[in-house]
């Protein structure tokens, strides 16, 4: 099969999806992300028409790009308007890129209904464009905007639109499916009829309002395609354009075709998350190849038989595109999920059929049913391994507290606030078998207790503040319980270096907090000193 031209319009036609809107320094960020994946054409944008895309152009050619090429994107000349005096095209010359990609109508409804214009004014349109570019030494490629729908309707004219451009001396003929809703197999038998018709070559551009740009996309390569546009992470208007994060993996490893350098295809799941960040929209968990969970495994035997052989449960190594296999522990887990996370945790003792596997199997369920969730608390995960082993000695065990919030009448009349409410936490805890009796006020009662227990362990274990709290969440299990719903804490914490979860559930939103707080620091001070980690109920540690 044909070399395929990878083109990106991440920066323009991405640009398009609600809430996008990058700075120049985005884009000029992006493209250099771009280029090092291994994109062939990078379309900047709309010179001209946006001044942020305007400087863009002025501004990219200091990039050292060692991959890509620059298209710069506009628009046939207006009707009626000499070419030469077009603003638009104007814009495309001055903006020095080498590639200029043309959007024609090639659509007799829009010629007629949108344009307001004739059929034949319209192929002049695209003739004139075309060839005064080529003039110029450009590149030029045409977007044949809304092909599809066009050629269903009326196949003489949008053939004739593209045998005009390809006369004019186009490079590329881009068949669009601008509305998103043409299937894959009218794809295909379109752009087989584009190539007995027309000896230029033809790329694709599909639009998702379907959910198949990208099947869309594939059929039009099988069929002869050899440009392929599209965005990563697949963003654009309305349901976002042809995934080029999901394109790119599938040409490589499933149709064997090489479109960028292993190492490049290795990076693409940080690319697509860079340029996720950059764009302040993040990578979809579910997302094909590259996001989150697209190599996770939650059910028991699926992990079982993953662990004997990769390939039973997963369509190819995830190493490939960058990401890697996750393994979840949870009530649909089995002592195969316990395992494998607990190796990857550096807990090597587990053994399958051991008392010890059981009953952390057990204690996951058990505590699942009364609202804990071990996905995304780790932390917690691994100490409930630990608890499940006979040696363990836990840094610090619980007595007794009391947590006092006290709203003072006279405070609340001069100042009705939270200012008027005051929390003090008292708790007795345990530490190397000396008992410790602190008190603490904080801003809330979770507050005040994190305050009096790290009063507490600071007494033993000087550097415990540099743990620090980043993320708190409450969640309602049960609605319908009202106040007395079951509630599940989880929080994120750091010490500057790595990062945890914890979690915890009650009824009592105090206990569930306590539970999640206790854990954290739990679980920071068994793997920051080593001779707690040696009591800590694997030899491993």
């Amino acid at each position: 099969m044909a070399q395929i031209m990878l083109y990106d319009t991440t920066l323009r036609d991405g640009t398009q999806q609600e809430g996008i809107s990058p700075t120049l320094q985005d884009k000029l960020d992006i493209t250099v992300k771009l280029d090092a994946l291994g994109v062939h054409v990078i379309e900047g944008g709309m010179p001209g028409a946006v001044p942020k895309d305007t400087d863009y152009f002025r501004r990219v050619w200091e990039l050292p790009l060692r991959h890509a090429r620059i298209a710069a994107f506009g628009s046939t000349r207006r009707a009626n308007t000499p070419v030469a005096e077009d603003a638009n095209i104007a814009a495309l010359v001055e903006s020095k890129a080498p590639i200029c990609t043309l959007v024609g109508k090639s659509w007799d409804l829009h010629v007629i209904r949108v344009l307001e214009t004739t059929l034949e004014e319209n192929l002049r349109m695209l003739a004139d464009s075309i060839s005064y570019l080529k003039e110029k030494g450009r590149e030029v490629y045409l977007d044949a905007e809304h092909f599809f729908d066009g050629f269903r309707e009326n196949p003489e004219y949008a053939l004739q639109c593209l045998k005009t451009a390809a006369t004019a001396g186009a490079d590329y003929l881009v068949l669009c499916d601008t509305n998103g809703g043409t299937l894959p197999s009218q794809i295909a038998r379109v752009v087989d009829a584009v190539r007995a018709a027309v000896p230029t070559p033809v790329g694709i551009h599909a639009h998702n309002d379907g959910e198949m740009a990208v099947a869309s996309s594939l059929a039009a390569i099988e069929h002869g395609a050899t440009q392929v546009q599209g965005t990563i992470n697949g963003y654009g208007e309305r349901c976002g354009n042809a995934n080029l994060c999901s394109i790119i993996p599938t040409l490589q490893v499933k149709m064997g075709i090489q479109v960028v350098s292993p190492e490049q295809l290795a990076n693409l799941s940080e690319t697509a998350k860079a340029v996720g960040e950059l764009l302040n929209e993040e990578v979809g968990p579910s997302q094909p190849y590259i996001g989150r969970r697209a190599f996770t495994h939650k059910a028991g035997f699926h992990a079982s038989g993953v662990a004997k052989v990769q390939r039973s449960y997963e369509h190819m190594d995830p190493t490939l595109v960058g990401n890697a296999r996750r393994v979840l522990v949870s009530e649909l887990a089995g002592r195969s999920n316990v395992l494998y996370v607990a190796r990857q945790m550096g807990i090597e003792h587990l053994v399958q059929d051991s008392a010890q596997a059981r009953k952390v199997l057990d204690s996951i369920k058990a505590n699942e049913a009364q609202g804990f969730q071990y996905e995304e608390a780790e932390a917690s995960f691994e100490l409930v391994v630990r608890r499940a082993a006979g040696n363990y000695q836990p840094p610090f065990r619980l007595e007794d507290f009391m947590v006092v919030v006290e709203r003072h009448r006279r405070a609340a009349v001069l100042q009705p606030s939270d200012d008027a409410l005051l929390s003090e936490a008292m708790v007795k805890v345990w530490v190397d078998g000396e008992l410790y009796h602190n008190a603490a006020e904080g801003n809330g009662p979770v507050n005040a207790l994190d305050n009096a227990l790290r009063k507490a362990l600071r007494e033993k274990y000087h550097e415990i503040d540099k743990v620090a709290l980043v993320d708190y969440k409450v969640r309602i299990l049960n609605e319908s319980g009202g106040t007395g719903a079951v509630v599940r804490v989880r929080i994120e914490s750091t010490d500057g270096e790595m990062v945890w979860r914890t979690v915890g559930s009650s009824t009592n939103i105090i206990w569930a907090s306590w539970l999640a707080l206790t854990d954290s620091l739990e679980y920071w001070l068994l793997k920051s000193i080593p001779a707690l980690a040696a009591t800590s109920g694997h030899p491993s540690s």
